[in-house]
């Protein structure tokens, strides 16, 4: 496995394992499944985990934990506070105040079962909390070795740099993949002038990209892909043609949609690590081999300008989802 470095001095495997779906939001959970993919991630040279502690809530951490007490892996983790939750519900607030950040924080080291957290984002920005303080009670953290790195998720450039200017940020973590490239035009710059990574998250387009989910029949009830508005009926019938482009392409190339979309995240800059979830050892596998696809420059400017064509229809979340989005 490739190896990438990001901002702070951070290096990961140039893919990494997004953990969220083995507790929620994707149909029901199997740990005994999940914990089999984490170890053979390791086989594959992946060691770079993402989590939150609101997945689940709480049970992805400690899934991870568990894991983590199981192998004694070497891994890095990164995990996340700020958006507050009930268990199932979807509806949440934001807090991201430092006495929040804090008690977040020891809930997290708790259940992980670490002393220090590898990379801790904040999940959504709050924008009636100054950022300024928010990152002074997070290098507090830094500070005393409870946290190694700090992460934004889902900001703008300015608030960004407001971040970066009180403590470096090492990694801004926000959804990017072929049908979601808003960050191209501000966020992605901003990082690379400021020497900090960017990790893509939903880089295979919650499936989509994939091939897979190109009719509401194929959601299965509990996916909450079903409530988002890409995936509505109207819609998905009309985005499954950027879903032809990436079939066609990536059969000339010779790889799966998955490996495409990946291989072009990858070659958007040596600062990336896209973060595709799953809960399957074949998933995985295929995620993994995607490191070593190299796409020419021909290739990107096609697959690129095919998909411009095609209007992409509906938001990348629910109204509720797009709290903090951008902020």
């Amino acid at each position: 496995m490739l190896r990438r470095k990001l901002g702070q001095d951070l290096e990961v495997s140039a893919i990494g394992l997004g953990c969220m779906g083995m507790s929620e939001f994707y149909g029901p959970r199997d740990d005994e499944k999940s914990l089999d993919v984490m170890s053979r991630a390791v086989v594959l040279g992946i060691d770079f985990f993402d989590t939150a502690d609101m997945y689940g809530p709480h049970h992805n951490e400690e899934l991870i934990g568990t894991f983590l007490r199981q192998s004694r892996a070497r891994i890095q983790v990164a995990t996340k506070f700020g958006i507050v939750r009930n268990p199932g519900e979807y509806k949440r607030s934001l807090d991201n105040s430092a006495s929040y950040a804090r008690t977040a924080c020891e809930g997290s080291l708790r259940r992980l079962g670490v002393d220090c957290i590898d990379l801790y984002y904040v999940h959504r920005v709050n924008t009636n909390q100054p950022i300024e303080e928010t990152m002074e009670g997070l290098a507090a953290l830094v500070k005393e070795g409870k946290i190694a790195r700090i992460g934004l998720c889902e900001v703008s450039a300015e608030t960004l740099r407001r971040a970066h200017a009180v403590h470096p940020v090492t990694a801004v973590q926000t959804e990017y993949s072929l049908w979601s490239r808003e960050v191209e035009n501000s966020v992605l710059p901003t990082c690379r002038a400021l020497g900090i990574g960017f990790v893509p998250y939903s880089p295979l387009g919650r499936g989509f990209l994939t091939g897979r989910f190109q009719s509401p029949d194929e959601i299965t009830d509990g996916d909450f892909r079903a409530s988002l508005p890409r995936f509505a009926e109207d819609a998905i019938t009309q985005n499954r043609s950027i879903s032809n482009v990436i079939a066609a392409i990536a059969a000339e190339k010779g790889c799966s949609q998955a490996q495409l979309s990946l291989a072009w995240l990858l070659a958007k800059g040596d600062n990336i690590v896209p973060i595709p979830g799953t809960k399957r050892r074949r998933y995985l596998e295929e995620n993994a081999a995607a490191a070593s696809i190299t796409l020419t420059g021909e290739e990107i400017a096609r697959l690129e300008a095919s998909i411009a064509e095609l209007p992409i229809i509906g938001e990348r979340y629910t109204a509720e989802g797009m709290k903090g989005v951008d902020a």
